[in-house]
């Protein structure tokens, strides 16, 4: 893994940042059309929250084991979470709390009312109206210019979206507590997002320590919660294809 983010950075900065771009919208596109596409299965929202926690656990946390123990071994003290967290305590709990955990919770389950089409404005969409908001209470930036038209023009885009969803509300319309998951999605991830550059975290150690929180924080508690009744799931009964 560093060594692919070495050779990505090793090129120009357009190059770069033309390859992160592709990926991002690559990766944003196949998220919001297979967790769309699971609602219409069998599946519960909580239920692919869960099967997005173990997959991204069984891919990072042993690596990242193995990472602190070679750190550990040369005298840093480095790691929380018995190891599995290449970031302290407090930084893993705050960063794992907004961006592995709620925001799974809130934009899988935000597609169990609303289509993808929404999915794919307002919680990509948003992110630079939240990200510049937080920034200006947690980082002291200040907000001018074409910055303000721009944000004004992502509020006016949000509204075009789900106005109307809204409007249908008081006739029995579901539309817009998607919509209002998905905005909540996005708030949570702009929260880590600013958090992450508060604390100049590397990109690699922050996607495993939100990854750590969300295993830790909510596998155990899920699992428990519905094997003694608490919480419908279907986890048990959908085919193996889908959860994977």
């Amino acid at each position: 893994m560093q060594t692919f983010m070495k050779q990505l950075l090793s090129g120009s900065s357009r190059r770069s940042g033309l390859w992160a771009a592709v990926v991002t919208v690559s990766i944003w596109t196949a998220f919001i059309i297979i967790a769309r596409a699971s609602a219409r299965h069998q599946l519960l929202p909580l239920d692919i929250t869960w099967a997005r926690i173990m997959g991204a656990s069984a891919v990072l946390l042993p690596w990242c084991w193995w990472n602190v123990r070679q750190q550990r071994r040369n005298g840093m003290n480095a790691g929380s979470f018995w190891g599995l967290s290449p970031l302290p305590w407090r930084i893993t709990v705050l960063t794992g709390f907004f961006g592995g955990f709620c925001y799974a919770v809130f934009a899988y389950s935000g597609f169990f009312f609303a289509p993808a089409s929404h999915g794919s404005v307002l919680m990509p969409g948003s992110l630079p109206l939240w990200t510049s908001l937080l920034a200006v209470f947690i980082l002291g930036e200040r907000l001018h210019g074409y910055r303000v038209i721009g944000l004004a023009m992502i509020i006016c885009g949000d509204l075009l979206v789900g106005g109307s969803s809204l409007l249908h509300a008081f006739d029995g319309g579901t539309v817009w507590i998607g919509d209002v998951m998905f905005m909540c999605a996005s708030f949570c991830w702009s929260t880590y997002s600013v958090l992450s550059r508060r604390y100049q975290l590397e990109p690699v150690y922050a996607t495993t320590a939100i990854t750590c929180f969300a295993f830790f924080g909510f596998v155990p508690a899920y699992v428990l919660l519905c094997a003694f009744g608490v919480l419908p799931t279907h986890l048990w009964s959908a085919p193996w294809p889908e959860v994977l």
